[in-house]
Formats: C-alpha cells, structure tokens, sequence
C-alpha cells in the first residue's frame, strides 16, 4: 500500500508559510550503500535534507537556473533531466529564459527558496544541476549568457586513485590563485573533486571556455604525468582530463550541498582545502551530514570574490600565437569556427 501523503510548512522569504504536499513521502529514492552510517533514503529524507542544509543549499542554488535530474520511482529506475518546469508548478516557483546550443529558448527552474527545493523532490529529484550563470548578472540582451564561475571537474581515470585527483586540485588551486582568482573546492559526491573559482560575470560562454582551455593546458604542462586535455578517450592514457566543454552553455555539474543519484545518496560537499588529506569520496551522506553543518561554511561569502578572468584570457591569447587554437566541442553543439574536424583518431588515421 502507498504511503499516506504528508504536508510540509516552510518558511518563505515574505515571512507567510508555504504547504508543500509531498506524495508517496517512505518511497526509497537512494537504497542505501557502503559508507558508514548509509541506510535507505527516501523522499521524505531528501525533502528533510533540504530543509536541515537550507541556507547554505539556497546560497549555492539560488538565482541560478537549475535542471533537475528525475527519477520517478528512484534511482534504480528510469531517470531524467527536467529543464522545462513541470505541469502543475506552484506559482511561487520562479522561472527564468535559457538559450541551448540549439539556438531554442524555453523557460528553465530558478530555486528562490527552501519551498520549490521540497517541491523539486516531491517531483522525484534527487540530484540538483546550476548553471554557472546568475540571472542578475545580465547586460542587455545577454540573459543568463555570462558565466561567474569557473568549474573544474576532477575524476580519477582508471589506473589513478583520489589521492591523484587531490594533486591536480592543488596544483589548480595555485594557478588560479597566480592569476589572482579565489580557488574553492568541494567532492563531485563520488569520485572526484570539483574546483571552483568565482569570476564576474563579464564574458559570454565561448570566452570563458576559451579562457578554460588556456587553464587546463598550463595544468598539462605541469603534471603531465597526472592531466590531459586531449578531447578523445582513446589519447587519455591513466591521465585526468580537464573537461573545459563543461563551460559550453547548457552544461552543468552537481551542485554545492546536493544529493547524487547513488547508493547512500551522498553529498556533493564542499570542503576546506586543509581537509582534502583526510577525505574520503562519497563517503558523507544525507543521514550523515548533519556534523558538516555544525561546521563553519567553506564557501560563505563565494560572491564576495568574484575575480577578474582577463589574466586567463591572456593564456589563450597567447597559445593562440603559439600556433594551439580551438579544441573540439561536444556532439549536440553546432560545428564551430575553427573547431578541429569531429572525428576519432583511430578511425581518421584508417580514413
């Protein structure tokens, strides 16, 4: 038998409380995994979660259009990700116009506050997707175009384990800070790490992922034991690939405090740079979080120190006259000028 619906009250911002019905609340959304203290997680905790980590969720997500990763009837089930809001959204769900590679535009989710996070996942969410755009931060006609977030996303290949991946923060981390930009990071809630810096909101999305591409080579050139930026899998080696596509408009990661769609539902935490030595990925989970929260914040006040990106843009200006141009895009993107030819290279060698 389905269990009985039950209704949340959340504050709003103006002070009134919202009622958030949340259907089927015992349904296992995570079935538990092997970290310590994991057990199944249902609706209702995801809903509990949001509520318990809400202000430094809210800072992490707000004015940010959001894709929401679906799953109906859990995470061993079918999955999706939602970009337009959902028939039936409540009216104080707020929305904002987004434009994809395609060149299509349609309205996308902005999570203002707690009540549309618990509405998200009473419409089976699970993991919560920002773009790294704010929707305050545009000039004119460029609505949700400039990018105030460089985002680095560090997996380990085959062959290579977290301590490598926490080598390549580091090293990322000194970069960005020699070009004068604040470096955070938190766990990706599996494998890896993500790097984040802050920087205004000044360019559009094929600059910023110019300006990535110059970071990631100088990353190469110095672990190039550790970090590639060769597009194809069969280049890679054991080596991290630096994935600067994931600055292509329409891409995004897992963000700050979310949940992730696996076993133990673990968290996609961010943490100070003097713990990553004592870390262990994906081992934090929703039942667990609750004595990362009594911490202080590793990323209050991120806003506070959005950075100029025009030293990274000099990085690419200056491989462009080392004779190093553009690098492919992905699939569902437009051919693009001076992109290389879309082909792997085993198979344009057999050509």
């Amino acid at each position: 038998m389905a269990s009985t619906a039950v209704i949340l009250e959340i504050p709003a911002p103006d002070g009134s409380v919202r009622a958030v019905r949340l259907s089927s609340p015992d349904r296992v959304m995570c079935p538990a995994g092997d970290q310590p203290g994991s057990v199944d997680v249902t609706k209702q905790d995801l809903a509990e979660y949001l509520l318990t980590a809400g202000e430094r969720f809210l800072a992490a997500h707000a004015d940010r259009p959001v894709t929401l990763q679906r799953f109906p009837t859990g995470i061993t089930g079918e999955e999706f990700y939602s970009k337009n809001p959902p028939k039936g959204a409540p009216e104080h769900l707020r929305t904002t116009t987004c434009t994809y590679p395609s060149g299509r535009s349609h309205e996308q989710v902005v999570l203002e506050e707690l009540a549309s996070a618990v509405w998200a996942v009473q419409m089976s969410t699970v993991t919560f997707h920002p773009w790294p755009v704010r929707t305050s931060d545009h000039a004119g006609e460029l609505l949700n175009d400039c990018p105030d977030q460089v985002r680095l996303d560090l997996d380990p290949m085959p062959g290579r384990g977290f301590r490598d991946v926490v080598t390549i923060a580091r090293a990322a981390r000194e970069l960005l800070e020699e070009l004068g930009l604040s470096a955070y990071v938190k766990t990706s809630g599996h494998r890896g790490l993500h790097v984040v810096a802050p920087i205004r909101p000044e360019r559009e999305f094929l600059d910023v992922r110019h300006g990535v591409i110059a970071l990631a080579r100088e990353l190469e050139r110095r672990l190039p034991e550790l970090v590639t930026t060769r597009w194809w899998k069969e280049e890679r080696g054991d080596r991290c690939f630096i994935d600067f596509n994931q600055h292509c408009r329409d891409r995004a990661l897992a963000g700050a405090w979310s949940p992730r769609a696996l076993p133990g539902a673990p968290v996609s935490l961010p943490v100070a740079w003097e713990r990553l030595d004592d870390l262990v990925p994906g081992e934090v989970v929703v039942p667990t979080i609750g004595e990362h929260l009594q911490e202080p914040d590793p990323w209050a006040g991120m806003l506070e120190h959005r950075g100029d990106f025009a030293p990274a843009m000099e990085m690419w200006e200056a491989d462009l006259e080392r004779g190093l141009g553009e690098e492919p895009f992905p699939p569902d993107h437009p051919k693009m000028p001076g992109e290389p030819v879309r082909v792997q290279p085993s198979r344009a060698r057999k050509g």
